[in-house]
């Protein structure tokens, strides 16, 4: 998508910054925040709607956002910044314990281009009412959803299943994890989850399937790509590079304005957003943390 008010698409991430506390070592994360991240280091214009405090994690996210040229609503003096306690299990996988602060602020949508939310900040109250708000709005812009399931803090499933049809049936795209579809439906295979979210209204769904790859439904179309081959150091941040590089990948190309349009989507542009996105997956996959890419990494890749 290219437009004349900006020389860069901008979006609006809105959801949960915290840090990831691993090992006693305190490191800026959060999905929301990490999708801002990487939207920012592949030269998206990119804001992030959450909440911290002027505390020391606060301050530590407050830098990160900076080094990644990320804006960001100021910091809430007084405030505890929300933390999760990660563990890695034998092959790399992060479970997370959550200390949280679920209230977000509400931004101006004025010359936003993207909308995107994600995991708890966007069904969990307070904060999700400014997520639906944004979503409800009428202006012509893309929106993009991630559930990024957490279920130690997303127990009652009824009211989230339904939380995150609502936002689903209002996007444009959908990515979740295989492990996301089995907890939202349980039992149901994922191809049928992405055809469940085209049917709500999502044009383009797509599944996550980590070493496995990826697939995507839209119109009557279904792709399969598969991951990159990596020796991975851990998993922490993976998706949300793999979401923030196939946005990347929409607002820079033809992809965005048929969205916008309500067009079929091409095969082929689907196909090269995806193996861009596994790419930068793969990146954040060999390297500790939740650490996106930048364009320059990717471009050597290609």
């Amino acid at each position: 998508m290219k437009h004349a008010r900006s020389a860069a698409p901008r979006a609006l991430v809105f959801g949960e910054a915290l840090v990831d506390v691993i090992d006693g070592t305190a490191f800026p994360g959060g999905s929301p925040l990490n999708v801002a991240v990487g939207l920012s280091r592949l030269g998206v214009d990119t804001t992030l709607a959450a909440r911290f405090g002027d505390d020391a994690h606060g301050d530590r996210i407050a830098q990160h956002l900076a080094a990644s040229s990320v804006a960001f609503a100021e910091p809430v003096a007084g405030a505890e910044t929300s933390r999760a306690e990660v563990s890695l299990d034998a092959t790399g996988q992060a479970r997370y314990r959550f200390v949280l602060d679920s209230e977000l602020p509400r931004m101006p949508l004025d010359g936003i281009d993207l909308v995107h939310a994600g995991s708890l900040g966007a069904v969990l109250a307070p904060g999700a009412a400014a997520v639906a708000d944004a979503f409800d709005d009428p202006g012509a812009r893309l929106r993009s959803y991630d559930p990024n399931i957490r279920p130690d803090l997303m127990q009652d499933h009824g009211a989230t299943l339904d939380r995150v049809e609502r936002l689903a049936a209002r996007s444009h795209i959908v990515k979740l994890s295989d492990e996301d579809a089995a907890w939202l439906y349980p039992g149901t295979d994922p191809d049928d989850v992405l055809a469940r979210l085209l049917a709500l209204g999502a044009p383009l769904a797509v599944v996550t399937r980590g070493g496995a790859g990826c697939s995507a439904r839209f119109g009557g179309e279904h792709l399969d790509v598969p991951a990159e081959r990596v020796t991975v150091v851990d998993t922490v941040g993976a998706g949300d590079s793999f979401m923030a590089a196939l946005l990347a990948a929409v607002l820079d190309g033809p992809l965005g304005d048929a969205l916008l349009e309500g067009r079929p989507l091409d095969a082929a542009h689907v196909e090269g957003a995806l193996r861009f996105a596994a790419r930068a997956a793969a990146v954040t996959a060999s390297r500790a943390g939740a650490n996106p890419p930048w364009t320059r990494e990717l471009a050597r890749g290609a």
